[in-house]
């Protein structure tokens, strides 16, 4: 389908406008790109060659050291996400989802239940809260849930560089709760929260 990169960079434009920074800028559509384009390997390198890009520095930089503040975006997010199914009809739908991990290293990787398998497995565990009307769903909120096994661990946090505002512990309904203040805060309409 030629022209789907242009496509691509008219959607993220709002986006595009409050990551501020030019590189940054130039940089997400390439990375975004990567993510949803063809290929099973989604790290950075095999995206810079699929996409034949000589920034391999710049998008690993993108990725691994780029420290910005995600609230514009995830404000954008929420107007986005209103504009498209926002109304007295849409809900809030709060979920948890795992993701399978072999080894410890991942920031929230332990023994713990994981909703994909149906079972305890070591996996990190992620709250969502997805805007939907109809068919149509919007995910809003991604939240990395941290288990005991890591917020009990001052060492480890530090070692993994998890943000101090996020090394106290939190169960998953006081993430949910406060990612539905944010959507409230930010006026994003919806009728029920299930």
């Amino acid at each position: 389908m030629p022209g789907w990169e242009d496509e691509l960079e008219r959607w993220l434009m709002p986006f595009l406008d409050r990551l501020g920074h030019k590189t940054r800028q130039r940089m997400c559509p390439l990375y975004v790109a990567g993510l949803i384009g063809p290929g099973d390997r989604k790290s950075v390198q095999p995206m810079a060659e699929r996409l034949v890009t000589s920034n391999y520095d710049q998008l690993h930089h993108f990725i691994a050291d780029g420290v910005w503040d995600a609230t514009p975006l995830e404000t954008e997010l929420l107007n986005q996400a209103d504009r498209l199914v926002g109304g007295r009809d849409a809900v809030l739908v709060i979920d948890d989802t795992s993701l399978p991990k072999k080894g410890e290293r991942s920031v929230g990787v332990a023994a713990q239940y994981a909703s994909a398998l149906g079972k305890t497995a070591n996996c990190q565990t992620l709250v969502s809260l997805t805007l939907a009307r109809g068919e149509v769903p919007v995910m809003v909120a991604l939240r990395l849930f941290l288990p005991d096994s890591w917020t009990s661990d001052m060492p480890r946090l530090k070692r993994a560089r998890v943000p101090i505002e996020h090394r106290t512990p939190r169960s998953k309904p006081e993430i949910a709760l406060a990612e539905i203040d944010r959507a409230m805060a930010a006026n994003m309409r919806f009728g029920c929260v299930l």
